[in-house]
């Protein structure tokens, strides 16, 4: 595993034209907003046309690896073409005195680069492995392991971490200083991704225990 301990670089599409200040160039940011995201969104250009796909991913170092099926095309069609991928949590409503400094409290990131279908079999074993177990970390070496019809069905892409953008807000509402005396509330309305309790799947065999990672997870 590669890290790349390096600020990230500004580039004419990374550079921020506006609200500079929640920008971030520590690399340990952007790998923050990825780790602590399950779903990224990948914008491909495939026959002429724009798509934007949600898709599981997982990173390794400064590799982004993304899942998704060998019969999608538009994911395919990612294969050598540079490509966007986002990232975004929303951590909060903010709402101003005015409708115009209403804003989102939230964490994001958007990667540019080369994408690649990953073909070597090791690599790509590894890839669904750390996939895996970034959505539910130990499921890997719990459930089966795929077989080669599943990895066949399977396409994964590569896409490396070297040109990306970060941007945080956090705090409260920035009003007009003339609409502080306004009768108006405001304030942030805090938001989070919550899990509830593990469900048993109803055909379940008897004596299967819940394991750890499951009654556990993000605890």
């Amino acid at each position: 595993m590669s890290i790349d301990t390096t600020p990230l670089s500004g580039t004419p599409r990374t550079t921020l034209r506006r609200h500079h200040e929640r920008g971030m160039t520590d690399r340990a940011d952007l790998y923050a907003v990825l780790d602590a995201g399950l779903i990224c969104h990948l914008g491909v250009l495939a026959d002429g046309a724009p798509f934007v796909l949600p898709t599981a991913y997982g990173r390794d170092g400064d590799t982004l690896y993304l899942h998704g099926s060998s019969a999608n095309g538009a994911f395919g069609a990612a294969d050598g073409q540079r490509v966007c991928v986002t990232v975004t949590h929303m951590d909060g409503l903010v709402c101003a005195r005015a409708v115009f400094s209403h804003s989102v409290n939230y964490r994001s990131a958007v990667v540019f680069g080369a994408a690649a279908i990953v073909r070597d079999d090791d690599e790509r074993w590894h890839a669904l492995e750390v996939i895996t177990d970034h959505l539910i970390p130990g499921r890997w070496a719990a459930a089966r392991q795929p077989t080669k019809k599943e990895m066949a069905a399977t396409a994964v892409l590569s896409l490396p971490l070297t040109e990306a953008s970060v941007k945080i807000r956090t705090g409260m509402p920035k009003d007009e200083p003339e609409d502080y005396g306004l009768d108006v509330w405001a304030g942030v309305l805090p938001a989070a991704v919550t899990f509830g309790e593990p469900e048993p799947d109803p055909l379940l065999r008897a004596g299967v225990e819940m394991p750890a990672h499951i009654r556990n997870y993000r605890n």
